[in-house]
């Protein structure tokens, strides 16, 4: 049953995504925030890809188990594309609210994202290891978590500001994909169930892309 379910979940997602940005990258031509938030979009679903579909060919034939190595370097990979993501992300914000200047604010993101990139690369990281460190699954967090709480403060503050309606609820669905992807870094390998808060997660990333697909429709 989970099998089927998590597979079926997870095309539902990719293919969602990739298909939302494809559509926004083809259709916002003249508008470089849409273009940008389509391949923030198609970043998102091609970096999942690398650890979902190895994740649900071995739930449907030997097991996990069974795929360490597959898994672990698509965890790897999708750790270093959800980083791009949140960089194209900070951008998308700049275009959206017509920021200028502000170099410090984007010398941060880079710095955050650059420090995040090397504690991936790391091999104490043992990403293709049955047991991967959790010490240094909460190293390599952190500095995503400080550029995902920057991003949060800034939507929210511009949103309001400009009484941004179609973007109202963009620092939320960042919020919650936080709240649900924290408990899995720390507990999932003492506790498997936990590991199901991705599927939240994953749907609060769906959320962030259909807030700018909808946004560009309008």
């Amino acid at each position: 049953m989970q099998a089927i379910f998590e597979t079926l979940f997870d095309v539902v997602y990719l293919t969602t995504v990739i298909t939302l940005g494809i559509l926004m990258i083809r259709n916002g031509k003249k508008n470089t925030e849409f273009v940008l938030f389509g391949i923030m979009a198609v970043v998102l679903g091609a970096g999942d890809s690398f650890h979902l579909v190895p994740r649900a060919i071995a739930l449907c034939t030997t097991g996990l188990e069974n795929y360490t190595v597959a898994l672990g370097i698509g965890k790897f990979i999708t750790s270093i594309t959800m980083t791009i993501f949140y960089v194209i992300l900070y951008y998308v914000w700049r275009k959206r609210y017509q920021v200028s200047g502000l170099k410090s604010l984007t010398v941060l993101v880079y710095g955050l994202a650059i420090i995040r990139i090397i504690l991936c690369v790391f091999p104490q990281n043992e990403w293709i290891s049955k047991t991967p460190s959790l010490q240094w699954g909460i190293y390599r967090n952190i500095p995503f978590a400080i550029m995902g709480i920057l991003i949060i403060i800034l939507f929210y503050k511009k949103a309001k500001e400009t009484h941004d309606h179609s973007f109202r609820h963009m620092w939320l669905t960042i919020v919650l994909s936080f709240a649900f992807y924290i408990p899995v870094v720390l507990w999932a390998d003492v506790n498997p169930l936990i590991g199901m808060l991705m599927i939240p997660k994953t749907c609060a990333y769906v959320w962030t892309v259909a807030i700018g697909y909808t946004a560009m429709k309008k």
